[in-house]
């Protein structure tokens, strides 16, 4: 597959995520910036790529792709060479799919409603049953350590360090010690630092 990937970003919003990790992979992409404060993401132009109004979003010649999580699927196979995703058939795969899916299914819908300061749903019905056992199924997952599938790394840490960091410096997450020193060894990596360094251009550029 030859098409050209076209990146839909915004700094300093989910998808910086997926900009790290088309540095990790070595993808080629073209930037397509949104400015967020003047607007665009609610342009009919974006609305056009996701009617949802949000990033990340992603094009792969015909394809497109919303949903970060579907993002981080679809990048780290389109690009098997760089290791980021066990290949079907690999016993990590499962685990694998399960960290990736459980980001979006229970870490945050627990998140936002504890941000928001909702009532959660009874345990019965709540997509995460409650928060502290939502946190403590991953903190004990991120013991085994070093990364979280042991001691293979792979796009599924990309997803929880970024969203690791920005949670507990808001104080959504809770900055325990575990939490803290995996946060700090995926934001350590060479490519995290580029596209971190790259985003803080973007802010700077836009004021």
């Amino acid at each position: 597959m030859s098409t050209e990937l076209t990146f839909f970003h915004a700094p300093q919003t989910r998808s910086t995520g997926v900009r790290i990790l088309l540095e990790e992979l070595g993808a080629p992409y073209r930037l397509h910036l949104l400015d967020l404060k003047a607007g665009e993401q609610r342009q009919p132009a974006y609305l056009a790529i996701n009617p949802m109004g949000k990033v990340p979003a992603l094009k792969d010649g015909d394809a497109l792709i919303t949903e970060q999580v579907a993002i981080y699927i679809y990048l780290a196979d389109r690009f098997p060479q760089a290791g980021l995703a066990p290949a079907i058939g690999d016993p990590l795969r499962g685990p694998w799919l399960r960290w990736i899916a459980y980001y979006g299914s229970c870490f945050e819908p627990a998140l936002m409603d504890r941000a928001q300061k909702h009532e959660p749903a009874s345990r019965s019905s709540s997509p995460y049953g409650d928060y502290d056992t939502m946190l403590k199924t991953l903190t004990d997952q991120l013991a085994r350590g070093p990364w979280l599938l042991g001691e293979r790394y792979t796009s599924v840490d990309v997803l929880w360090g970024t969203a690791l960091d920005w949670t507990t410096q808001f104080k959504l997450v809770p900055e325990l010690p575990l939490i803290r020193a995996y946060a700090d060894r995926v934001g350590a990596r060479p490519a995290v630092q580029r596209a971190r360094a790259a985003d803080a251009a973007l802010v700077a550029a836009q004021g």
